[in-house]
């Protein structure tokens, strides 16, 4: 295997594991390890078309609501696609399902590499609609 390759497999995998770790801090509603994943320039813009920018801004949004959520937590984070725009920076389409209510999220996430790290930079957070 060439160091090309290595090295996207294990950006793939690192990329996975952030949205496997935004899953796991909803599924705990833990705003600690979920705001870990940000870049402090981010941008987040909620399913409800709120936007945030800055770390600040997501941290003051996620505390306020991610421990007082009323859903039980049941949500899975799957990646479906991953585009890389260029070896730094990644588009990853995610599919979001809450398994009590049925509910559907498309995010997007553009995530950059800082310091061999991928983190959350400019995310979308989309419902989908039904019917």
């Amino acid at each position: 295997m060439s160091t090309e390759s290595t090295a996207y497999a294990a950006d793939l995998e690192a990329i996975h594991q952030v949205v496997a770790t935004v899953e796991h801090s909803q599924q705990h509603k833990d705003p600690d390890e979920f705001l870990s994943l940000f870049h402090p320039d981010a941008v987040w813009t909620t399913s409800g078309g709120r936007v945030l920018l800055g770390l600040d801004a997501i941290s003051e949004f996620t505390r306020a609501v991610l421990p007082a959520a009323d859903w039980d937590g049941k949500v899975t984070y799957e990646v479906v696609h991953v585009s890389f725009i260029r070896p730094d920076v990644a588009a990853v389409k995610v599919r979001q399902l809450y398994s009590t209510s049925g509910e559907e999220g498309a995010p997007l996430y553009v995530m950059s590499k800082q310091d061999g790290r991928w983190l959350l930079t400019a995310c979308q957070n989309t419902g989908v609609v039904t019917g």
